[in-house]
């Protein structure tokens, strides 16, 4: 029997890291090494030290060498995927010139605006990159560094997203992959390249970039004599191109050209995001148009506020977070950190519809009502951009993947089942995001295809759920609000 291969999976989340070590063969977990990251900022404000996003890897790294029992000299494979939109910016020694801007940092929304006027509109912006300006999208942060701190911009010798920055410390080799350079505002999904155009228009250098490989399972180089030294591995260990972390789920989870195509999933974690999988290239202005990770196309839709929101809620009512009831006439938009979907980035929360009668189990019930109605709005604009018809009955009863934190909790999951009407899944897999990554680290050391490794992983069985009675009324009462409340009221332009 040839000995057993081992490949590890890192996944840098907004919160923390968590790296997987996997059996490359069968795709068995053996272990999960974790490290937290540190976020911070007010007023909009969100940002993080990329040099922790490093502590952190290496740290989850040496946790899950040594919780796994596997040789240091077993590990083939290592492969980053991050959390996206990420502005990093560094020196010419490869040291970060300030901390990260996250996604989830709205004070680039007016710079969103302006870009997105200055290249005549939303339909001008997804035909070229798939998407329009938010405050989310990195364009818009590099735009807002320009202009409010012009001399770290003038410094700047690279810029990179948060998984570039962590794969070109493994590798030494500055590199990118399709799926997450599709999400900068600067890549065209029309040409799989870098739009010349747009870089004039944001004032930003090519050669400040990273390559884009093939695809995040591209074989981007080895670890060098310092990270492997730092992590403990051999240096013959392949490094992959890498992915965001929305493109490595849908690896994980079998989605893509040599797995399942145009099946919806809904990610319930620190944001909301539905995406699926497809060969259609979206061009819708009410999604963000991604190319996934292994030539297809990722249409997704991302909400701001998800499973921190509603923590928040309950935590202010004194509940636990599954203490609920439905929200009876109540109706809460739990904006706390402004929106991204719709596009609301100084948006309050909103509570409406109070009664003598009303009690704090409702009002929890409706922030979970309020958060899961404003994720899966953008499931039938999904569809479409699929080239779906969402009143088709075959595709109405497609099942809808849950996944994230929230797919453990009962709230979250009775919750989607009553306000979508669909079966549910919870897949079996519990990391998808580092999985995804462990199978792009497997193709970088095979050469085999990502999304193929993963489908053919035994990874656990799947929890499936039949669909009940959708609950019309909750989402109709909570649409009107949101169809009301979506100027002056939600902070609406």
């Amino acid at each position: 029997m040839p000995p057993r291969t081992v490949v590890i999976g890192v996944d840098s989340s907004t919160q923390s890291t968590k790296a997987v070590f996997v059996d490359a063969t069968s795709g068995r977990l053996l272990a999960v090494g974790r490290a937290p990251h540190v976020v911070r900022g007010e007023a909009g404000a969100r940002e993080s030290d990329p040099e922790v996003w490093w502590q952190a890897l290496c740290g989850a790294v040496a946790a899950g060498l040594k919780e796994s029992g596997a040789a240091a000299s077993a590990v083939t494979g290592i492969a980053v995927a991050g959390q996206q939109h990420g502005l990093v910016v560094l020196d010419r020694s490869g040291r970060p010139l300030r901390p990260a801007m996250l996604w989830n940092d709205t004070r680039s929304a007016p710079q969103a605006a302006a870009l997105t006027e200055a290249l005549g509109g939303p339909d001008a912006w997804t035909a070229r990159t798939g998407s329009v300006p938010v405050a989310a999208v990195t364009a818009s942060k590099w735009r807002w560094l320009r202009e409010n701190e012009p001399y770290t911009a003038a410094a700047t010798a690279a810029v990179r997203l948060p998984h570039d920055f962590l794969t070109e410390r493994l590798a030494g080799t500055a590199a990118t992959d399709p799926g997450d350079a599709s999400g900068t505002g600067w890549y065209s999904t029309a040409t799989g390249s870098y739009d010349p155009g747009l870089l004039e228009l944001l004032g930003l250098d090519a050669a400040l970039l990273p390559e884009v490989a093939r695809t995040g399972a591209t074989r981007v180089g080895s670890l060098t004599a310092a990270a492997a030294e730092a992590l403990g591995l051999p240096v013959t260990t392949a490094v992959a191109a890498g992915t965001g972390d929305n493109m490595s789920a849908a690896v994980g989870l079998g989605l893509g050209g040599a797995g399942l195509l145009d099946h919806p999933v809904l990610s319930l974690g620190t944001s909301g995001t539905v995406f699926a999988a497809s060969r259609t290239r979206p061009a819708s202005p009410a999604l963000s148009g991604f190319a996934a990770t292994d030539g297809t196309h990722l249409p997704l839709a991302c909400t701001l506020n998800c499973t921190l929101a509603v923590d928040k809620v309950a935590a202010l009512l004194g509940l636990d977070r599954d203490d609920i009831s439905p929200g009876g006439e109540a109706v809460f938009l739990p904006y706390l950190d402004g929106e991204r979907t719709p596009d609301l980035p100084t948006a309050a929360g909103l509570l409406t519809g109070l009664r003598h009668d009303t009690t704090p189990r409702q009002l929890l019930g409706a922030a979970y009502e309020g958060a899961v109605v404003t994720v899966l709005r953008a499931l039938d604009e999904l569809l479409r951009a699929c080239g779906l018809d969402p009143a088709d009955p075959e595709v109405a009863d497609r099942p809808l993947r849950l996944i994230g934190g929230g797919s453990r909790g009962r709230a979250w999951v009775e919750t989607v089942r009553r306000l979508s009407g669909r079966p549910v899944i919870v897949p079996g897999i519990g990391e998808p995001v580092a999985m995804g990554a462990a199978a792009l680290a497997a193709a970088a050391a095979t050469g085999a295809d990502p999304v193929a490794i993963a489908g053919g992983w035994s990874t656990g069985e799947d929890v499936r759920l039949p669909p009940v009675r959708r609950d019309s009324a909750a989402w109709e009462r909570v649409g009107s609000v949101l169809e009301r409340a979506s100027g002056p009221l939600l902070g609406g332009f």
